[in-house]
């Protein structure tokens, strides 16, 4: 099994866990609900762009390098966030506060390499909109 294979599968298997809390979730919490669905579409994005910086490396650029870092601290925090979001963790508005700063590093970062890599693109979209859901959760 190659490294697409395992980066997708991890994917799906957000993708289900994200549909399962969506149908038991309350009315209530939708926002909170909508922060899971974010942070996991963020972490998917930051995997697929982590794979691809990688495979850039191994080419012999590093061009990507400020790019793999700071999507690597995206991957840590933003899992983090969707599991406290689906717990609805009292701890959730301070990692809202966290998340939001390293979503917009992370855009930030992505769009500088946007135009020519497309999953820097996708990772670059995934954090903004990370990013508006965090504030619109009160970061």
């Amino acid at each position: 099994m190659n490294r697409r294979n395992v980066i997708a599968a991890g994917a799906s298997l957000m993708t289900i866990s994200g549909s399962a809390l969506g149908q038991t979730a309350h009315v209530e919490h939708t926002a909170v609900s909508s922060l899971f669905d974010t942070a996991n579409n963020c972490v998917k994005a930051g995997l697929v762009c982590t794979d691809h910086c990688l495979q850039v490396f191994a080419a012999g650029a590093t061009s990507l390098a400020a790019c793999a870092r700071v999507v690597d601290e995206m991957l840590s925090i933003c899992g983090t966030l969707a599991r406290l979001a689906s717990l609805r963790s009292s701890y959730l508005p301070g990692m809202t506060k966290v998340a939001l700063i390293a979503c917009q590093d992370c855009e930030k970062e992505c769009r500088k390499h946007a135009e020519k890599h497309a999953a820097c693109k996708t990772c670059a979209e995934a954090c903004a909109a990370c990013a508006e859901e965090c504030k619109k959760t009160g970061a």
